[in-house]
């Protein structure tokens, strides 16, 4: 009997994303298996040809953001090249002002108050992170204990800045950002450009 050719099968990698991306927005309990398959537009059998279960699909997403986040980050600074001080902009950049990354990152660093495993993970990410931060940051700054402090820093500012409500007296938050990054990185403050006030329109 002759096989029967029915819908392409949807790949292991849309599963993964979507997973993602629910997590983001629901955290992990908002990942489940009907769901999924309700937001791809399919029915849930096609993914057990993938995944053995909810469990393994959770471990592919981690696997799956951890490879991102490190891998290839540093992957894509190396090939853009640039200086140490630029490196860990982009570096930065990549991670924590990306509109599809972020959002995943903080709810893994929620997950991770909740489950030690998710944790661990966190932390071997987190590691990777502050290594490639105190490489670099180690070019221009031989104290080692600055390193670090420097180090710490940038990486608090870098997540912190996402949970901060503060306003700053006239700036804006990527003024002060930006201020920030000089100091870290050790650059001289860059001239402010003052704002013009609006004109009135004559009548």
């Amino acid at each position: 009997m002759g096989h029967v050719v029915g819908a392409p099968r949807t790949p292991r990698g849309r599963w993964i994303e979507e997973g993602l991306q629910v997590l983001a927005e629901g955290g992990p309990d908002a990942v489940r298996i009907e769901a999924l398959a309700k937001r791809i537009g399919v029915t849930k059998g096609g993914f057990y040809g993938y995944f053995a279960d909810r469990g393994a699909l959770l471990e592919a997403m981690l696997d799956a953001w951890e490879r991102e986040s490190i891998d290839e980050v540093l992957d894509r600074v190396e090939r853009e090249g640039g200086d140490p001080k630029t490196k860990i902009q982009r570096a930065g950049a990549l991670t924590f002002s990306n509109d599809r990354l972020l959002p995943i990152d903080l709810a893994i660093r929620d997950w991770a108050r909740r489950d030690e495993a998710v944790a661990e993970r966190l932390r071997r990410v987190d590691n990777g992170r502050m290594a490639l931060l105190r490489q670099m940051i180690g070019t221009f700054c031989s104290d080692a204990d600055e390193v670090e402090a420097r180090s710490l820093l940038a990486f608090c500012v870098a997540i912190g800045e996402n949970f901060l409500a503060a306003d700053h007296g006239g700036r804006t938050r990527a003024e002060v950002l930006a201020r920030a990054a000089d100091l870290l990185l050790n650059r001289p403050a860059r001239p402010r450009v003052k704002r013009e006030e609006p004109r009135p329109r004559e009548a």
